[in-house]
């Protein structure tokens, strides 16, 4: 009873808010969908201690879905370990944005739909994560995806909203698309897409080859890498990761919801609940970690010279979601989970943050328009520092660190103990490890130190190229921001409170279960690690210097950006114009959406056109539709003859009559 009020409790919020809503009204919506995550999230931590530290899993059938051949599908609940830590993981996140949102959003005319939305979107990652078959988990796959859609494109009459929901719904779907074929095909091969009778029977599939294009391929190397495939769209990884920036969009509780802990975190979960299947694929778990480790890489650079506030920690999102998928590849699933979980409060903990700077500054997002708010807004300071010391990873070796502390540096000794060639996982992972450092303490030392540069409007120059200011994306209108800011209510800070709490002590106080050396114990069969997968066991086998490199890197990112944004603030605009190419490769993405509009975009846009002007025009217009108006023009010339008048219908009978009479006395040779 308890699994199943967990998971279908917020889809009654969602139909109450979002049914009802106009007549109970934007109050009562907003303190039932709330007041119902509350419930849920207390719920998922009795949960998790019950069956993370008693081993209580559990299956629940919930009724019988599909029958049809050999396709038997129930829709039941999978309560392990994994689900359990997802379940705590989404229901607070969820619970705490709801609350939050009461305070953001508490001038918007649409709150029943915005948190009918709310609550629908964390139903469908519910139902994904505990999902016991492949269609059940595709189905809270698309469920996510059809939510994430409405609250990106919230604000619907902004058409900036309108294009980044469309762009994150159509490139999710590229990634959908080999998910679906992964399904699929292993049903082809296994005859079942329950988890249990497809972890037992892969096995068999070692060595069998699939014939695609012409060419002799492994059936599970190719089956492993279609299913990453989804989780590379779902979770913004280096190729699919376009929709992420511009998702940023929607309200900035959306922004904490879908990428902070739920929906850009799929990917990573259904990589991790698939590793019996990985973990016989060794080729594809090699992919799943390079696409990790160049994500990573990738998203700290551009992370580097982003302005938009929400910019910078949205890029920051899909570096960690990088360094998740890299060990998962490296076959340390307990440290990609474990960074999951703490991701999930300092990086909501941030968006939050950046919510209550952005409700301050009277919804200014540029970080250039900012600067001493630490003496405005000291509350909002603090708990952005405490997450920046979370996803910075402050600690000391062997003592204590923050959240990000912990499980970061897991991946990155687990990289060390995966041994790739030159160690090039690692020194790539360190390496961003060092710029998610910079731009991080960036953030704060512009937004919260510098001088106050709230007057100044929009397109100064702070140390950036005049070219940078495209990068923002967020145009308020509100002119000169003469406002003095504020700090905001206590419905918006009492969540980061909590978050700044998990960011504090997640790490240390779950590490030995997580990661530790009885984490074997605590995971159960929730995640499989192989006979030749000693990955987990290496990791506390290192040097000691291993450890020390991401604290180290940490420290010079720290030591970089206080140079350049305190020390010496002209440094940045001087540096831009120094590396100008490289400067502006990065401030453009690395030309990713330039690339895709000309090779996808445009080519679509122009055989669109074609279709369009030749097909539909000249051909259909012209020919088919050219008949059926000549059909037309003549029935409207009969038309006139129904003219309404009797003695015109006696005169055409009596034509009528003549003609007929005509004809039969000629064919009579009555005039011969």
């Amino acid at each position: 009873m308890i699994y199943t009020a967990i998971v279908f409790l917020p889809l009654l919020g969602a139909l109450i808010a979002g049914l009802f809503g106009p007549w109970i009204g934007a109050r009562a919506s907003e303190i039932i969908t709330t007041g119902v995550l509350l419930i849920c999230a207390a719920l998922s931590w009795v949960v998790f201690s019950d069956v993370g530290f008693s081993h209580h899993t559990a299956k629940v059938t919930v009724l019988r879905w599909i029958s049809s051949g050999e396709l038997d599908v129930a829709w039941a609940l999978r309560i392990d370990t994994l689900t359990a830590v997802m379940l705590v993981v989404v229901t607070t996140v969820s619970s705490l944005v709801h609350l939050y949102s009461i305070g953001y959003m508490h001038e918007d005319d649409g709150r029943p739909r915005f948190f009918a939305y709310l609550s629908l979107f964390t139903f469908a990652m519910l139902m994904l994560v505990t999902a016991d078959n492949l269609l059940q988990m595709l189905f809270g796959w698309e469920g996510v995806g059809l939510a994430s859609y409405l609250l990106i494109g919230f604000w619907y009459k902004k058409p900036s909203a309108n294009a980044a929901a469309i762009k994150a719904f159509v490139v999710n779907r590229v990634g959908d698309f080999g998910f679906a074929l992964g399904i699929f095909g292993l049903f082809a091969a296994l005859g079942s897409i329950g988890l249990d009778k497809i972890f037992a029977d892969a096995p068999t599939l070692i060595g069998h080859k699939i014939s695609i294009f012409g060419v002799n391929a492994d059936m599970l190397t190719v089956l492993c890498l279609l299913l990453f495939m989804g989780a590379m769209g779902k979770s913004a990884q280096l190729g699919l990761h376009t929709w992420l920036p511009d998702a940023m969009e929607g309200p900035t509780p959306v922004s904490a919801l879908i990428h902070a802990a739920t929906m850009v975190t799929a990917g990573v979960f259904m990589v991790a609940r698939l590793s019996p299947l990985f973990e016989l694929s060794p080729d594809a778990s090699r992919v799943v970690m390079y696409v990790g480790t160049a994500t990573a890489f990738f998203a700290a650079t551009v992370g580097l010279v982003q302005n938009d506030i929400k910019r910078v920690i949205a890029y920051s999102t899909c570096s960690q979601l990088g360094y998740m998928f890299a060990a998962l590849g490296a076959g340390a699933y307990g440290a990609g989970i474990f960074h999951l979980f703490t991701h999930a409060f300092f990086k909501a903990l941030l968006f939050l943050g950046a919510g209550s700077v952005i409700h301050a500054m009277h919804h200014e997002q540029d970080m250039r328009n900012m600067g001493g708010l630490a003496k405005k807004i000291p509350i909002t300071f603090a708990m952005m520092t405490i997450g920046t010391l979370a996803l910075t990873g402050l600690g000391i070796p062997h003592y204590f660190g923050f959240a990000g502390f912990h499980s970061k540096d897991a991946i990155i000794e687990a990289a060390f103990a995966a041994h790739t060639p030159y160690n090039i996982v690692f020194w790539t992972l360190v390496f961003a490890a060092f710029m998610t450092s910079f731009y991080s303490w960036r953030l704060v030392f512009m937004t919260f130190f510098q001088a106050p540069r709230w007057g100044e409007g929009h397109g100064h120059d702070h140390g950036h190229d005049g070219a940078a200011a495209h990068a923002n994306d967020h145009a308020h209108g509100h002119g000169d921001h003469h406002h003095e800011p504020h700090e905001s209510p206590q419905v918006m800070l009492i969540p980061l409170y909590v978050l700044a709490l998990g960011s504090v002590a997640a790490g240390f106080v779950f590490a030995p279960y997580f990661i530790g050396h009885d984490y074997k114990e605590f995971w159960g069969k929730s995640l499989f690690e192989g006979e030749h997968n000693h990955v987990m066991h290496a990791m506390h086998e290192l040097p000691e210097w291993v450890g020390f490199a991401p604290f180290v890197a940490m420290l010079a990112g720290l030591a970089l950006a206080y140079l350049f944004y305190i020390k010496a603030p002209g440094l940045p605009a001087a540096t831009a114009r120094a590396f100008r190419p490289l400067y502006l490769f990065l401030l453009n993405k690395w030309y990713f959406d330039e690339l895709y509009d000309a090779v996808f975009v445009k080519p679509a846009m122009w055989i669109g056109r074609a279709l369009w002007k030749g097909g539909d025009g000249a051909i259909i217009d012209g020919t088919i539709d050219g008949t059926g108006a000549t059909v037309l023009a003549g029935s409207n010339q009969a038309m006139k003859l129904q003219t309404g008048f009797v003695y015109h219908y006696a005169f055409a009978m009596l034509i009528g009559v003549a003609a007929i009479l005509s004809y039969m006395i000629v064919q009579a040779g009555g005039f011969k």
